[in-house]
Order: structure tokens, then sequence, then C-alpha cells
């Protein structure tokens, strides 16, 4: 695949994230399952998806292949590869390594010190919360936050197969996060921020959680630019982590509207055209290809930055 890659500042990688749908129903199905009635049914709708995950991932399967990806456990998604290093990986379980849903390496991003307080934002099989453990050492601890009961299971199996004790799994939505005000040093999220029916919603409660001089450091998926609304849906039913992705500006508004300070968006990878196409080919979405060229190079996994600001005085 010809994936064109941005390099940021920080380590970057990219990691799985197939669309929901991806070959395992027809384009009408798919495209229903990205336009939900409301947010209840998208948070419905997200946590029935990482449920089946879970599930897959305790079956011995990789996560991938529990929600339609056309490769099975050996996906060719342009957003499923390469996120972390063998390094990272070493020692971690099995089983949160083939939960990984996401889209970046917050952890790589955050440059995490000993003694901070974490909290991932959507934290699924663990794997990022168990890297953040690792990062921030005995002084310091790693909170998961996640609304799926079956990943949540998955991610304490983890923890205990980790020895990590200095990590706690917490169950509630991003948008209602059960911490109080200024709990975090960090805030960390792998491709969630974008499946939330209420963006400002899930940000505001990032900023209240953080502390004064905070910071946040996610990877999500954003659009550079404009693209029309009937393009955007194209793109969504081949890559379930663009499904809800916000433009890059819109992004910067509304980090800046909820509170945050030193906004910065870092394209890490953009998607092209023929990668889509080559991903398409042959399966029941294959029809949509022929409308990709159009948003070539417009879809990006990026590093997200921002940092709530001192009070002073």
């Amino acid at each position: 695949m010809n994936i064109e890659t941005v390099t940021p500042t920080a380590e970057a990688t990219i990691s799985p994230c197939c669309g929901p749908t991806c070959c395992g129903g027809t384009i009408a199905d798919t495209a229903e399952a990205n336009v939900p009635a409301d947010r209840a049914a998208i948070q419905a709708a997200v946590r029935a998806k990482y449920d089946s995950v879970a599930k897959a991932v305790a079956a011995g399967k990789s996560g991938a292949s529990a929600i339609g990806c056309c490769g099975g456990d050996s996906c060719a998604d342009p957003i499923t590869s390469d996120l972390y290093t063998e390094a990272e990986t070493l020692g971690l379980p099995k089983d949160a390594i083939l939960a990984s849903l996401g889209c970046g390496n917050p952890t790589a991003l955050a440059e995490l010190l000993p003694g901070e307080v974490v909290l991932d934002l959507g934290s699924g099989g663990g794997i990022d919360v168990l890297l953040s453990a690792r990062r921030v050492g005995p002084t310091g601890k790693a909170y998961g936050l996640d609304q799926s009961d079956e990943m949540l299971a998955l991610a304490r199996q983890n923890q205990r197969q980790a020895g990590a004790a200095n990590v706690e799994f917490l169950r509630g939505a991003i948008e209602n996060v059960p911490l109080p005000s200024d709990t975090a040093d960090v805030i960390i999220s792998n491709c969630v921020i974008n499946l939330s029916g209420d963006k400002r919603k899930a940000l505001a409660e990032a900023f209240r959680v953080l502390k004064p001089g905070g910071r946040l450091a996610i990877s999500d998926v954003v659009f550079l630019g404009a693209v029309p609304t009937d393009l955007k849906k194209s793109v969504e039913l081949w890559a379930g982590c663009v499904a809800g992705a916000l433009e890059s500006d819109e992004y910067r508004t509304l980090l800046a509207e909820v509170g945050f300070e030193a906004i910065d968006i870092e394209p890490t990878r953009v998607y092209r055209a023929e990668e889509a196409k080559a991903f398409l080919a042959g399966t029941q979405l294959d029809p949509l290809a022929g409308g990709l060229d159009e948003i070539d190079g417009k879809a990006a996994a990026a590093f997200v930055r921002a940092r709530k600001p001192v009070i002073e005085g």
C-alpha cells in the first residue's frame, strides 16, 4: 500500500482499527450502523462493537477479526499497521496486544514522567494503560476508563498477568468520567474521541479531570480540511475509526472553547485513495471505491496535544 507518512516530532506509528462491518454485511447495513439516531445510540453501538472485540480476543483471535476486517486476523486496512515497537510490547500479555484497535501511540506522544497520574479514555484491553504504568513507575498511577464490561474484564485480566500494581480500570463513558476534578497530570486516548456522540462534553470532561498545567496527548483520526458529507460517508464505511472524525480546525476550536491552550494537531499518517481501493477490492463495499479519489489525502491519523492552563496567583 502507498501510505504517505508524515514524520512527527515524537515517535509515531499506527495501530489496528478496522471498519465495524467492513465485510460482514451489506452496504446498507454498514451505512445504517454509521448513522445512529442519537448520542445514546452511538454509545450503545460503540459498546457492542468493543464487547465483540473482547470476546474474540478471549477466544484467541485478534480484535480486528471481530469487527469485520476483510483480511481477518491479517487485516490490511491502512489504519491498522505497526503501532508499537517490539521493545514496547515485550513482556505485555498477548491479549492486550490482540485487543489493540487504536490509530497511534499516545504513550510515546505524552512523554510521561515518573510519579505522574495518567488517565486513558477508552482504554480497551489496556495496552496503553500498561505501557503508561511502566513509564510513570511505582510512584505514579495509570487509570483506564471504558464503558464495555467485556473489555474491562479483559483489561483487568491483562493487568493481573502483567503484575501492574499501579493500574486501576474504571467503568464509565468518556463524556462522564468517574474521577474528581484535577486528578490527572496527563490524559491520553487512542482513536476514541472520534467515536463520541458528544465530543464537546468528552473534551470538557478531559479538561475538568486534568490538574492545572496538565497535558492532553491523544491519537485520533482527523479530516484535513472540509470534506463533503456524502464523501465522508464513503471513507467512514471502509475505516470505522474515521466515523465521526472532525476536521482539524473543528478540533482546535472545540479544544479552545472548553478551555485548553497550546493546542497542536500534527498529522502522522495521511491516507491515500489507492490504499482504500486496494482494501475494498473484491468486498461488498467495492462500489464505494470509485468516489474516493475526491478525498484522497484528506483523512489522517494525528497527534493532538493541548494543555490546561495553570491557575495564576
